[in-house]
């Protein structure tokens, strides 16, 4: 199992990566969903959880356009007309909701989707 570590002025935070279903960008702040349906606010940018996950060992975090990164294992359907990406499986909650990523282009979505249909988990 692999752990994100964030280490602020004041508090230590140790999220494993299994949980984290994406996170998405507000300004200079992230708000991290977990598949528990819990909500963490981090004084981070984007770039710097895009910048983590690119070094795990066995990465399943993809970014979508410029506020969003998803975590594929939790991806279960992608609806690319919508722009709509909904996540289940038996570890996330009822409160997980659903991504309405309006301001992506459909060339964003069909690629996440062409990364899913290839996407084998490890």
């Amino acid at each position: 199992m692999e752990w994100l570590k964030i280490v602020t002025s004041n508090e230590l935070v140790r999220i494993s990566t299994d949980e984290i279903v994406y996170i998405l960008a507000d300004g200079n702040y992230c708000d991290i969903m977990l598949a528990n349906g819990t909500t963490h606010k981090m004084t981070f940018q984007l770039h710097y959880f895009e910048d983590y996950f690119k070094r795990l060992e066995k990465s399943s975090f993809y970014r979508v356009g410029r506020s969003v990164i998803v975590n594929k294992r939790h991806i279960r359907v992608i609806n690319v007309t919508d722009k709509i990406i909904k996540f289940g499986g038996h570890t996330i909650a009822d409160k997980v909701p659903s991504l309405r990523i309006s301001k992506l282009g459909r060339d964003t979505l069909k690629e996440l989707k062409q990364e899913m249909s290839e996407y084998e988990e490890r």
